[in-house]
């Protein structure tokens, strides 16, 4: 006789018992709650599932999902009487529900997504009170951020064609990835969700923080920041230089990581590697070395993210791709560097996308994309700093400007001698 622990996890006595397992754990949360369905119950639920499937009768399996069902309605009507904090107790009805879909998932052979629908299902459970702090402590703002990310990553993106297509005609004509382009406007509004949460949650702890986090969802931000906070407290340039220096840290990271996560499947872009990562370490250090880190700064967003501001960085994606390849298609690799330099004025990050579709595509090389990212993310640091003019401070737009120009002339020095 073969073995228990020998079977075949397909077999139908260890999807049993696997169905009975994680029905368990499903319970684990509700029996310490004290609620009036615990372990057994769901255990009992999952097995319930499991054994349905097996038998292979679609009734059968509908008529076990109608008892759940009536079970769950008893087990709410049971809370409502005994004055359960859960109201109607619609948690512990729902739950049952799940882990009665459990069984059927295991029995069906989709292991790993039962597994998966457990664990999360416990995390929802056990995280209760987080999850309510969370979601009362968010302004409309944060909700209404939450929401449009919803729809731009899960609704409107799965809805975009996939693969490539050809735009023009045969003698002028451009390659466009829809579904890449508006990945990227998710990233984007990603980042912008993450750098809110993170200075929300340190940014009176350190300009360092405000500086970087800050220029991840935008570089030209922080420089405005700055300007207003040298305006009201001149003694604090050094901090704000050192917070420009963060933001371009920040944006040349942000480029790398376009350069290599969206290059895997056609070829990495190392070349990019050195001289961005010149730009992240200098910068890093310059900072490190003209500042006093004792110094806090507030920096107070008011939402995650724009709408606006992603679907008009969407719009420069595509707007970059299609002008970029027809420039090159048109003039040559020397008509999309003059794109690359001038997109890189108003953000880094387009013409950097702008240089990946393209390799990917097939127009540019490896070499010609990497020098384009490099134009790009030159010119974004040149604008920062010519940016810092408009502040009466002298004193802070000239430091602003000579430490920018050290970082180039350094990462320009260092990439020539790795290309020895």
């Amino acid at each position: 006789m073969q073995a228990l622990t020998e079977l075949p996890l397909d077999a139908e006595v260890a999807q049993v018992l696997l169905a009975g397992a994680l029905g368990l754990f499903l319970g684990l949360e509700r029996e310490w709650s004290h609620k009036s369905a615990g372990i057994r119950t769901f255990s009992l639920t999952s097995l319930l599932g499991a054994v349905f499937t097996i038998v292979g009768m679609e009734l059968l399996v509908v008529v076990g999902g109608a008892l759940v069902i009536v079970q769950g309605v008893l087990v709410a009507v049971q809370g409502m009487r005994a004055e359960d904090v859960e109201g109607l107790s619609l948690t512990t009805s729902v739950s049952l529900l799940v882990a009665y879909g459990v069984g059927a998932l295991v029995a069906e052979g989709f292991v790993l997504e039962a597994v998966t629908v457990t664990v999360i299902s416990s995390l929802l459970l056990v995280l209760k009170r987080e999850l309510h702090s969370f979601a009362w402590g968010l302004s409309r703002a944060e909700l209404r951020s939450a929401a449009e990310f919803a729809i731009i990553a899960f609704v409107v993106y799965p809805l975009l064609p996939a693969g490539s297509y050809d735009l023009g005609s045969s003698g002028l004509s451009v390659t466009v990835e829809p579904r890449v382009i508006w990945l990227l406007v998710v990233t984007v509004a990603g980042i912008g969700i993450v750098n809110y949460a993170v200075v929300q949650t340190y940014g009176g702890r350190g300009i360092a923080v405000t500086g970087f986090f800050g220029g991840l969802a935008s570089s030209t931000a922080v420089v405005g920041a700055m300007l207003d906070h040298v305006r009201q407290r001149p003694e604090t340039r050094s901090y704000a230089v050192a917070a420009i220096l963060l933001a371009d840290a920040a944006m040349a990271a942000r480029n790398l990581t376009i350069a290599i996560a969206f290059t895997i499947e056609s070829g990495l872009l190392v070349g990019a590697v050195v001289p961005l990562g010149a730009v992240i370490l200098g910068s890093v250090a310059i900072a490190a070395a003209t500042a006093d880190w004792n110094e806090n700064l507030e920096m107070d967003l008011e939402s995650p993210f724009s709408m606006r501001n992603v679907l008009g960085f969407g719009g420069l994606f595509l707007v970059v791709v299609v002008v970029g390849g027809l420039a090159a298609g048109q003039f040559g690799t020397a008509g999309f560097y003059v794109t690359a330099a001038l997109t890189g004025l108003v953000s880094s990050a387009g013409a950097t996308t702008s240089a990946v579709l393209l390799y990917r595509g097939g127009p540019l090389t490896a070499e010609e994309a990497v020098f384009a990212i490099l134009l790009a993310t030159a010119s974004s640091i040149v604008v920062k700093a010519g940016l810092t003019f408009a502040s009466p401070d002298r004193e802070f737009a000239t430091r602003v400007a000579v430490v920018s120009t050290v970082l180039l002339v350094a990462t320009g020095a260092i990439t020539a001698v790795a290309m020895l």
